[in-house]
């Protein structure tokens, strides 16, 4: 089997990769039938150099390989036909700006893999960045809360040669005695921001105790939508119910928020579900959070606050609650708001070299043997969406 690793033609370019150049000689070596080809590029967090020296072959043109591995969506004009593609589509949820890719990939005849289509045997993701946007977003939340304060000063995460720099960083983090934190989600990011948390020594405590006591030290509560998701008619609620029918429910997390100075998010929001702090909650006369760090960075979405997206080089921007529009984070009542939706660039060696070795550890054999993980994790194939993503019909039409 030969692998093709493509150059990012998205712009503006990730510097993430599949494999570090040590990831790719390990395969190398431990996969006689493995081959390994890589197009070159200034952008990588990895050189060219690197790679030739660790036995991949340097070519321009991919045609000749079997697998074809990117990062972020391929450009149209860089796919190649009656290939296997893998990389982030961004096409299961119907986005309508890659509409036109996912139609040239069916007329191309290409097999499309998406890494977030690979699943266990329990319907669980296999593989992603999430760890690192946590990591990264609940760094970046205390920059903003540093910045918001005035009590300490971090560096922007980019800027930090690896994770080792980050956590030398929040060394400088000085945090109240009895400051409260809210951290939604259970998944890779919100595991990603409870190492942070960690770090700096902030405290995991009960919802009943961060509901009812005041603490000496600074704590957290890790809040699953279970947790601040209630049926609207009053009747008991359960996890598959919420799942099937999320319209039938509204948040409860404002009675958490009104205890709370820094909200992190690391949820999964579905389409239908609830909002689950909305524009009028941060208006109550009782909301004191105020920095949110919203790594799950939905758009006009779950938290009122996050107007837009920012950026790697200007994490930070403000929300005026009275007027729902954005204004100076430094300025008293304003939250500051941290909602990067590329968290894992900022570290793009770190999160590449995590991304590869659960790759190889967990998909690559399936991909070598074309095993039931990946027929399952496919989106298109000769021609046709597969039965399982058949829904997309209409997306393309």
């Amino acid at each position: 089997m030969k692998i093709g690793i493509l150059k990012e033609g998205k712009n503006p370019p990730d510097k993430r990769v599949p494999f570090s150049p040590k990831q790719c000689s390990h395969i190398l070596e431990s996969y006689p039938g493995i081959s390994i080809f890589i197009q070159p590029s200034d952008n990588r967090c990895f050189s060219d150099l690197e790679y030739l020296e660790c036995g991949v072959t340097l070519e321009e043109d991919l045609s000749n390989c079997d697998v074809l591995m990117g990062i972020k969506e391929v450009p149209i004009d860089m796919l190649i036909k009656e290939k296997i593609f893998l990389f982030f589509s961004h096409t299961i949820k119907k986005q309508p700006y890659n509409k036109k890719l996912l139609q040239n990939i069916i007329k191309n005849r290409i097999q499309l893999i998406d890494y977030e289509t690979l699943l266990d045997v329990n319907g669980k993701r296999v593989i992603g960045f999430g760890r690192y946007a946590g990591i990264v977003g609940c760094y970046n939340t205390f920059l903003a809360y540093g910045k918001k304060t005035k009590k300490y000063h971090l560096e922007f995460a980019n800027l930090l040669k690896d994770k080792t720099y980050l956590e030398r960083e929040l060394s400088k983090v000085v945090l109240p005695d009895n400051l409260k934190i809210i951290l939604t989600g259970t998944g890779r990011v919100s595991s990603g921001a409870v190492e942070v948390l960690e770090l700096l020594g902030v405290k995991n405590i009960s919802k009943k105790d961060f509901l009812n006591k005041e603490f000496n030290y600074p704590t957290y509560v890790q809040l699953t939508p279970m947790d601040y998701n209630d049926r609207i008619d009053g009747y008991s609620s359960s996890k598959k119910d919420f799942y099937t029918s999320p319209h039938q429910y509204q948040s409860s997390i404002l009675k958490y928020a009104l205890c709370a100075d820094i909200l992190i998010t690391g949820h999964y929001f579905a389409p239908n579900s609830p909002v689950i702090l909305s524009r009028s909650d941060f208006r109550h006369e009782l909301f004191k959070i105020k920095v949110v760090g919203d790594i799950s960075c939905d758009i006009n979405g779950p938290i009122g606050c996050t107007l837009r997206p920012s950026t790697i080089n200007n994490p930070i921007y403000g929300y005026n609650p009275v007027n729902e529009l954005e204004d100076d984070y430094t300025r008293d009542n304003i939250i500051a708001v941290m909602a990067v939706d590329n968290l894992p660039c900022s570290l793009p060696k770190d999160a590449s070299v995590d991304f590869g070795q659960v790759f190889i550890s967990k998909v690559l054999d399936q991909l070598r043997l074309n095993g039931s993980m990946i027929s399952k994790a496919t989106i298109a194939i000769d021609g046709s969406l597969t039965d399982k993503f058949s829904y997309l019909s209409d997306y393309i039409s």
